[in-house]
């Protein structure tokens, strides 16, 4: 019987990445969307001073107004994110763990994308990753308009992922892969989550935390991301990243990594009143 090499593998893991994909996947270019985006900045802004004035103003509004009953919309709009994140890591994992497992290290966070993941079916699906950041924002709707508690964490996370996402799309950011891969599989868990507990179908039982634990996970390998592609940069490497981009990385991610380990400790440490509580959405 053969023995698969890594190379075996890998070339398995690249194929998996086109599986059902339609002719519009495969067949996907990136230069003009990742053009668009570099010179359409004013989308991104804009887009971020309408959600601060609801975050502001909406909470007002909501002080003297009655809780909206939106379960059913709630549980809709997580199934659907739920079901988007899945694909999409399926779309994107299999092509990060082949790389990781045939080439070095430093050639999957510098070589460009544009020779590599940015087009084709795993290429759209990192464009559609950077665009639902802004549907996305609507998880903050749900929150005001249900009158739930809107943590900082919260619209701090949606505000800079943002920001980062779309620097990261229109500098090629060549490190870019890891981050949308690890995005989509947390969101394909939180977002199931959600929706369960939108139907109210979710078992009591089920271990919650781990969400939480996988998304200090996230930041954890984020933060080391950005350091080490930092790293080859600042060594005069070749590497695909933008400096200032990689910088900001690695602020958003290490801020990220202090909030969700302090939420974790505020939730389910030993100093936690009452055990426990349920999880609010963060992401």
């Amino acid at each position: 019987m053969p023995i698969l090499t890594s190379n075996d593998i890998a070339n398995t893991l690249y194929a998996s990445t086109d599986f059902l994909a339609l002719p519009f996947e495969r067949n996907f270019k990136c230069e003009h969307f990742v053009n668009w985006t570099a010179d359409n900045w004013m989308v991104c802004v804009g887009t971020l001073v309408v959600y601060l004035f609801f975050v502001v103003f909406g909470k007002k509004f909501m002080d003297s107004t009655k809780p909206f009953d939106l379960q059913m919309p709630l549980a809709f709009w997580n199934g659907l994110l739920c079901l988007f994140s899945f694909i999409g890591m399926c779309r994107t994992v299999p092509y990060l763990v082949a790389n990781v497992i045939s080439k070095p290290y430093e050639s999957t966070v510098c070589e460009s994308p544009m020779e590599t993941w940015g087009n084709s079916t795993t290429g759209l699906w990192v464009l559609l990753f950077i665009y639902s950041k802004i549907p996305e924002l609507i998880d903050t709707v749900f929150i005001v308009l249900r009158k739930k508690p809107l943590i900082f964490l919260h619209w701090y996370h949606h505000i800079t992922v943002l920001l980062f996402c779309w620097s990261s799309y229109s500098t090629i950011a060549a490190s870019g892969l890891y981050f949308v891969a690890m995005n989509f599989t947390v969101h394909a868990m939180m977002y199931g989550y959600y929706c369960l507990q939108a139907l109210k179908v979710c078992p009591k039982s089920f271990p919650a935390h781990l969400i939480t634990i996988s998304q200090i996970a996230q930041m954890f390998v984020g933060t080391g991301v950005c350091i080490s592609a930092w790293y080859f940069k600042l060594s005069g490497k070749s590497c695909n990243n933008d400096t200032q981009n990689l910088v900001a990385g690695g602020l958003m991610y290490g801020s990220y990594l202090y909030l969700f380990c302090e939420f974790a400790l505020r939730r389910y440490g030993p100093g936690a009143k009452n055990g426990p509580r349920k999880d609010k959405k963060l992401d």
